[in-house]
């Protein structure tokens, strides 16, 4: 049963979901699976003076975790939060997850997109090998409160950092595992499965008529930059940077010179 006090919580709780700063053209950040919205604090410190760049929290951080939902249920909550923040617009940034939630808000919602930028996220499905992967997993977590074991937290940090980055950067990485090693293991369930079992889109990118910019790292062990250049292709008005020494967290790995695609790209487009 789908819970839909969840999306009229980002109507009613918007101050205690996001980080809001600036004015302006607003953009809105959504995290990928086990991040939250503090992944964006590079963004929204290189964005602040020129737009209204806000980062929220997606529904697995939040106390209203379960039950199951997916990606369309997330989309209604995007919606929710631009009614709270008192927009009726605005650019929607998404990265991984954030970025499969964005494409389904666009085609969901297009009077309330001005533009997308998608960071290290794709239009297709994952492989049957994947979601078999993936499922097994979290299925031991469906109803587990406790937080999810360590080495979990631990074995997760190969698919959301790339090399470079587990290299030269140990204690980011080391600082996201501990914070994933506090998350309810139902909660990072039903994260992955909000997902894990999605349709492919790419046969309605043509249905996305604004600007798009698609930010991926070079390194990403999860999502290759392959998989995501198809969409250059699919969307009516699309571009696409790619990130040197960066895996799928660029935005956090590598926030300088992504800090300058996505301000270029709003700077020329808006």
């Amino acid at each position: 049963m789908k819970d839909g006090t969840a999306t009229e919580m980002y109507r009613t709780r918007t101050d205690a979901l996001t980080t809001d700063v600036g004015e302006g053209q607003p953009v809105v950040f959504a995290h990928g699976t086990l991040m939250d919205r503090t992944m964006f604090a590079p963004q929204l410190e290189a964005l602040r003076d020129e737009y209204r760049a806000v980062a929220y929290d997606l529904r697995a951080r939040t106390d209203r975790y379960a039950p199951g939902y997916d990606l369309w249920d997330l989309a209604d909550d995007c919606d929710a939060l631009l009614d709270g923040i008192g927009e009726e617009s605005a650019v929607v940034a998404g990265m991984s997850m954030g970025g499969f939630m964005a494409l389904r808000f666009a085609l969901e919602y297009p009077e309330r997109v001005d533009g997308l930028v998608l960071i290290d996220s794709i239009a297709t499905p994952h492989t049957e090998e994947e979601r078999a992967a993936f499922s097994a997993l979290v299925e031991p977590y469906e109803d587990v409160l406790e937080p999810i074991p360590r080495e979990l937290a631990e074995g997760s940090a190969a698919e959301l950092f790339g090399e470079t980055t587990r290299e030269e950067t140990p204690e980011l990485v080391e600082a996201w595992i501990d914070r994933w090693a506090t998350y309810p293991g139902t909660a990072v369930y039903h994260e992955l499965n909000s997902w894990l079992g999605r349709a492919d889109v790419t046969d309605r990118l043509l249905e996305i008529d604004v600007p798009v910019l698609i930010v991926h790292g070079e390194e990403d062990p999860s999502l290759p930059p392959s998989r995501a250049e198809p969409m250059l292709e699919e969307l009516p008005d699309a571009e696409m940077e790619r990130i040197p020494a960066a895996g799928h967290s660029a935005n956090l790995e590598r926030a300088a010179p992504v800090n300058d695609a996505i301000r270029a790209f709003l700077n020329d487009r808006f």
